[in-house]
């Protein structure tokens, strides 16, 4: 899972990617700090796999992961190049779905752009340099296939929809809430990908005070609450300052940190949460002497893909599944008590994975 961590300058978010990475992307009180964007890969919490590795005596444990690209602030005008612009935006285009850190905190000392916070507009600024994007790439790709379509049904239809999504995002919507009315045009607007269909979750960055109570009684968090449940987004709270002091303590001294603060997770616990409801995700379990490891696959996949993930011969000589709830598993000790009571079974093609599945699989090509 690939998320990039976007923002105007100013409102934390290199502070964020810091803290979320450890990567040490330069951080400081001026816009454009970030001249290129940094990339940090980083393991998404998961306390099963602990268990799983005391209980198999594994050699190690791998976690899923997760890869954060921080991209420069952007500004007005950044689609037309204005602050380094346009280079950063391409550097959205990899992503499976866009952070959007969004400044819900007062502080003199801390410039913002626009002298003064306000969250909807901040949002808006960053929505529309998006927007003027994703219609760049539609006259590009409408002047491409205008030519063919006089002779070719497909590009005609092409051109048809791009005018048409074109027309919708002068309207200053987002691709994504664009009505389709078939497969094949969804099929066509992936192939686009545009910034404005992807996925986003923001990141209310908030003071130290406004973390108990994640934010409720903070009127700008509630403005991006309010904004984002109109437009299907994820959202979570986090103080970009206490993460980045977070980063810096073992697991130990973090627990009780955060304990001391009232807060039962990190900030990074809390995006994996929202990241993986919002993009659709689960991750199914794998435990031996060799390793654990947790596999981040979409809600709804199948057994045989779900074993491809693991290797392209398990797919294709899938026989069967043996699956146990990892809470199962727990409660019963060991696999072989598990298996007396009947709770690890047996799944064929069909099955659909779920969250937490601890799994055997068995192929044969």
């Amino acid at each position: 899972m690939k998320l990039g961590i976007v923002g105007l300058p100013n409102v934390g978010k290199s502070t964020l990617f810091n803290s979320l990475t450890k990567a040490g992307a330069e951080s400081a009180n001026y816009p454009f700090c970030t001249i290129d964007p940094n990339v940090g890969v980083v393991p998404v919490p998961d306390s099963r796999l602990q268990v799983l590795s005391d209980m198999y005596d594994s050699a190690k444990i791998v976690p899923a992961a997760i890869e954060f690209v921080d991209i420069a602030g952007l500004v007005k005008g950044a689609s037309k190049g204005e602050g380094l612009g346009n280079q950063f935006l391409a550097n959205i285009r990899e992503v499976d779905a866009i952070v959007h850190v969004v400044r819900c905190f007062d502080d003199s000392n801390v410039i913002h752009v626009d002298g003064s916070v306000d969250p909807l507009r901040d949002i808006e600024t960053i929505n529309f340099e998006l927007i003027f994007a994703d219609m760049e790439v539609l006259e590009r790709r409408i002047a491409k296939q205008a030519r063919a379509a006089r002779n070719d049904k497909k590009a005609a239809e092409e051109v048809k929809l791009a005018q048409r999504m074109k027309d919708y995002l002068e309207e200053g919507h987002l691709a994504k809430t664009f009505e389709t009315e078939d497969k094949d045009e969804q099929a066509l607007i992936d192939e686009w990908n545009l910034l404005t269909a992807k996925p986003v979750i923001f990141a209310a960055n908030v003071a130290e005070d406004d973390l108990a109570d994640d934010g409720v009684s903070n009127p700008y968090v509630q403005t991006v609450r309010a904004y984002a449940a109109e437009c299907d987004a994820g959202v979570f709270v986090v103080c970009a300052q206490i993460e980045q002091e977070i980063s810096e303590l073992d697991e130990d001294e973090k627990s009780l940190f955060l304990e001391d603060l009232g807060l039962s997770e990190s900030g990074l616990e809390k995006l994996v949460k929202a990241s993986y409801d919002l993009l659709g995700l689960i991750s199914y379990l794998t435990a031996g002497p060799i390793e654990s490891k947790a596999w981040t696959i979409k809600k709804g996949t199948k057994a045989p893909q779900a074993a491809g993930k693991i290797h392209s011969d398990f797919e294709r000589g899938f026989i069967k599944a043996d699956v146990i709830s990892y809470d199962d598993l727990i409660a019963n000790g060991t696999m072989a008590a598990a298996r007396d009571k009947g709770l690890v079974r047996s799944e064929g093609k069909e099955y659909i994975m779920q969250d937490g599945d601890v799994v055997l699989f068995k192929f044969n090509v």
